[in-house]
């Protein structure tokens, strides 16, 4: 009887763990989020002030969304790591 009982309750600490590491993804794709609004919102008022500069904003608005995405990815990644 006792045995069944500690199957439960490892099953329940495992599906709380997921839980959690998918808990603290979320949390940790705010500030990607928030970032890759930024960039662009700025980005479109500097185009607007200044349509010559054109390729050097859109080039500075890529790099600063790939910096951004990939805090996203290791975000994902330590939710895996960190079993």
């Amino acid at each position: 009887m006792s045995a069944a009982l500690e199957t439960v309750n490892l099953a329940s600490a495992t599906a709380f763990t997921g839980s959690a590491s998918a808990i603290g993804y979320g949390l940790a794709a705010i500030g990607p989020g928030v970032g890759v609004g930024i960039i662009f919102g700025n980005g479109t008022q500097a185009l607007a002030r200044q349509p010559e500069a054109a390729g050097l904003i859109r080039t500075n608005q890529i790099m600063g969304f790939a910096f951004c995405e990939a805090l996203a990815l290791i975000g994902i990644v330590m939710g895996f790591v960190f079993k």
